[in-house]
Formats: structure tokens, sequence, C-alpha cells
């Protein structure tokens, strides 16, 4: 793969008022110090290639009226500023798992398949890390143990529930506030002054400085490394969003370390891009099938600055934070890119029926998968978002184009209060049935054998892993009347047989619990923690 060093020099666009940055955005949900804060927001590697599924169920033709079986549902749970986990800094460790366990438990019930959780908001860490203080949105205090590892139990009660895990960092944000004095005395950040900025009222490492682009990636690795995640996410902080008045203080570093580099945006851009090559490297290094993926903020570029830009007329990332999120998609280093699309169908600036296309177009011919970052905090503003069919109408939209493979919810808290109405719309219209992770063949996994399954009768379907490696997962599917392997082979292919998915025991085994209807015959299939799937297994007929 061929890495560019170079891109060319782009002008400064003053952001339109109404395509903003996320965070400011925000404001009138959240108000004040909490808006301005946003502004800145199964250990075992696959041992094989992927095993295409039988040549058969090619041959199967699903309902057009079907919704996906395989789309990406999932939420962003945020840590920073206490926004949905933990929501207080006085909690006790039975507390926070309660809540956070209700989090994990509403998404299965608004039938998510993913969640993707902040473990490392402010340079500091959700686990014991070597590297970095505890964070201080546990406990209130940075560098105080909260008396467990909560990263480890996110993970484990994630999976429990089995929804896939993605570990969501922000690479360069140091604090919330401008004064390193009050960051913990062996903080990185005080023990390596020269490192940091001050800038916009906040800190942030310098990403000019190649030692703390290598530290924060060790930083991040550590978790990689040591929990069994499936995903390692970025948001949208690299350089900060723009402050009227004020300027990026880097001119010193770029003197030192600019190389041939003429222009300082350039070099900037290129500092983001190392940090996001190396870290996909990195990755892929120690363990393959964790996924990498980021959420840009939704506009790269208008039209109007650059021909390869969207019809749009907002904030551009690429002139104003430096991030060159198009080319992370192009060259492949991204396993997904997920666009924060935070705005109504129709909004002339920033409309989302301009964009989905736009980025659906970018992926095309490549890898990458692409998800849609939706703003569920917006709905109750003044305007479209007043109603709420809003968020409906946009997945209405995105069945339309393939290339869409699934939606991110910001956040968790918001698809409880201001959007429940929206969230119960959303669910009756487009996730009355599960889904399953779409599959990224690059990654490596198995199709894993058909399970053998038992019982039915009794309400508890009992099922056990076939020979060879142990799946991750099962998935349970339904069917009226007397076995029939014809249908059934067809028939799972659409998502409404399906009753749900249940996480394999260390031992392959599993319960599941079923209507046990009369004449019900019910099918399993097996899935590996990358989603491959099995055939059916043999039936379970209830007469």
């Amino acid at each position: 793969m061929a890495y560019s060093n170079r891109n060319r020099p782009a002008p400064r666009t003053a952001p339109s008022p109404a395509a903003l940055p996320r965070g400011a955005a925000r404001a009138a949900l959240f108000g004040g110090a909490l808006a301005a804060a946003l502004t800145a927001s199964l250990l075992h590697v696959p041992q094989a290639a992927a095993v295409p599924a039988p040549q058969a169920r090619n041959a199967c033709e699903v309902d057009p009226k079907a919704p996906p079986k395989r789309q990406m549902r999932a939420e962003w749970i945020a840590g920073v500023q206490n926004i949905d986990w933990p929501s207080g800094q006085n909690m006790s460790v039975e507390d926070q798992k309660a809540e956070l366990d209700g989090l994990y438990d509403e998404a299965v019930d608004n039938g998510l398949n993913a969640v993707f959780v902040q473990v490392r908001p402010t340079a500091d860490a959700f686990w014991p890390s070597p590297h970095e203080p505890w964070s201080e949105w546990l406990t209130g205090e940075q560098g105080r143990d909260p008396g467990y590892d909560p990263l480890e139990y996110a993970v484990q009660a994630a999976h429990e529930r089995n929804l896939e895990f993605h570990a969501w960092y922000n690479p360069y944000r140091v604090a919330m506030h401008d004064d390193p004095a009050r960051l913990v005395e062996d903080h990185p950040a005080r023990q390596n002054p020269d490192w940091v900025f001050a800038y916009g009222g906040k800190l942030y490492y310098n990403p000019g400085i190649p030692e703390v682009r290598e530290f924060v990636i060790r930083a991040m690795m550590d978790s990689v490394e040591n929990y069994d995640i499936d995903g390692v996410h970025f948001d949208d902080y690299f350089y900060p969003y723009p402050v009227e008045g004020e300027e990026i203080p880097d001119a010193d570093a770029f003197a030192e370390h600019g190389g041939d580099f003429d222009d300082i945006e350039d070099w900037r851009r290129d500092n983001v891009d190392l940090m996001v090559r190396e870290m996909s490297e990195a990755i892929n290094a120690v363990k393959p099938h964790v996924k990498f993926g980021i959420s840009p903020f939704g506009i790269w570029r208008n039209s109007s600055t650059d021909p390869e830009g969207s019809d749009t007329g907002g904030f551009q990332s690429y002139d104003q934070q430096y991030a060159d999120s198009r080319k992370w998609v192009t060259e492949g280093w991204l396993d997904y890119i997920n666009p924060q699309i935070y705005w109504e169908i129709g909004l002339p600036v920033a409309d989302y029926s301009v964009l989905v296309p736009w980025w659906e177009e970018v992926a095309s011919t490549t890898d990458t998968h692409l998800y849609i970052g939706q703003a569920a905090y917006k709905v109750g503003n003044a305007g479209a978002w007043e109603d709420p069919n809003e968020l409906s109408r946009h997945l209405d939209f995105n069945r339309d184009h393939e290339g869409v493979q699934g939606d991110v919810y910001f956040s968790a808290t918001s698809l409880r209060t201001n959007a429940k109405e929206a969230t119960e719309i959303l669910v009756a219209d487009h996730y009355s049935s599960p889904a399953l992770i779409p599959i990224k063949d690059d990654l490596g996994g198995t199709v894993p054998a058909p399970p053998r399954v038992s019982g039915g009768e009794d309400g508890t379907l009992s099922i056990a892993s076939g020979p060879g490696e142990k799946p991750a997962y099962y998935a349970v599917y339904a069917f009226d009347g007397a076995p029939d392997r014809e249908r059934a082979r067809c028939g799972i292919e659409d998502p409404r047989a399906m009753l749900g998915t249940v996480r394999a025991d260390e031992d392959g085994t599993a319960t599941f619990d079923v209507p046990g209807d009369a004449d019900t015959t019910y099918y399993v299939t097996a899935l590996d923690r990358l989603h491959h799937e099995s055939r059916a297994s043999s039936p379970a007929h209830t007469p």
C-alpha cells in the first residue's frame, strides 16, 4: 500500500452556523459547560481465512420487503462529563455496574447489537493503565482507583448480552480545562510539558510531536492487547475545532518537525494521517480481528472548495480540523467509517440526503464499511427535529442506499430521554427483527460447524457446538409447522424468522428461551466472533 505524505494546500473557510460541529449544536440540549465539553468529544485470534458460506444459500430469494439481515445498530456511551456512564462521580461500584447493565439492557430491547463505550475520554483510563491515570469521570478525582476494572466489566457485560464492544478513545484531548497543575503529579502531560498546548480553554497533546503520537498509540494499545474488545473507535477530535480569535500554538513544533512541508496545514493533516495509519498497523499486528473505525465530522470538504467534495456549504473538517477522513477510507486504513451526519433531510448547507450518497460513493471502491452517525441528541430541537419521525426517515432513506451498512446513535441517554418517542418509532419501523453485524471478510475468521440442538417443548432450547473451533454465539430461528429443510435453508436468510442470538459459554453450550408453541420448528446457526454464520442445525420440533 502506498502512503502519500502530501496534500494540496486548502483555503480556510468560515463554518456555516447551520452546520457547526456537533458539540455546538448540542448547546440547546445540554447547556453551558457540557456543550462546550462535547465540542472537543473470547481472546483467540481467528486461525484461518474466512470460509465462504455454502454457495446454495446464495440462490435463495429473500422477500424484498424483508429488513436487512446484517446491519450495524449501535449507540455511543459517553464518559466525558458523565454524559452517559457513569452518570455521576460519587457512585458505588455496584451502582456503576447496575447503571451500565441498564443501558445495555435498553440497547438490546431497542434492537441494537453493538455499543461504543468511551474508555479514554481525556488522556486518562477506564482501566488500570500503566501509562495514564484513572479517569476523573469515574470517581471525581483523577488517579483514584474506582475499586474495580470498569473496562473489564464493560466488555464482559456487553458480551453476555451478545453486544459487540467497541472501545472509544479520544487520542489528543488531555483535559477539559487549561491548567496543567490540576493534573495528577505523575500525569504524562505534566512530566512532558512540551508535549501539551492550551487552546480554547482546554489542554491537548500536540499531534505534531512524534513522541506524542508514539505515546498515545502505546497508551491506547495497552487496552487492545489486554482486553477482549471487538473494535477500536475514534470520534471527531484530532486537532481541536477552531475557536474564534485563537491560533493553534504549534509554530515551534512545525519549525522543529515540519521537515519538507512548506504549509503548516498540510503538515498538520500529515500528522493526523500518520497517527491513523500507525494505529491501524498496530492493531493489525497484535489482534487483526479487532476492527478500527472513526466517526469524523460529517463534511469532509464542500464541492465549492474541492470538486471531490460534497454539495454542501458547512464546516470543512479537512480544512479546519486537518482531518483528511476521505483519505483514510481510500487508503484502506479503516475497517469502517462512521461520519456524523447530524443534520436533517433537506437542510441546504448540510443535507442528510446529499451527504449519505457522497460517503457511500467514497466507500464504494474500498473494503471500508459505512455506518452513519445519527443525532438522537437533536430530537426535540426546533424545526425538522420537532418531528419524532425524523430519525426513522433517515433509515428509510438509507434502505435505498446499499452501501450504508448501519447506524450509530449519539447517545445512550438521549435514546431514553429526549428521543424516547423517536426511538420507539425507529424500533417499530426498522428494528422489530434482530440483525447480525456485517461481515468484513478481510479480518479473517471461519464459518463454524452447525450446532446440535435439542428441546423446545419446555420453552428452552439446549445448544451445543459442532465439531471444530467453538463458536462465539448462536442465532435462533422459528418456523410454523413441521421440519422442512428446504424452507429452513432459505428461511434463515430472512431476519423476521430470527428470534434472537445468545452468547456461547466457554464450552460452546448455550440455552435459549423460546415460546414453545405447538407445531413450531426451531433451527439454530453458529457464528464466530466475526459473524460468519454456519448452516442451520437439525430441527427441534414442538409438535
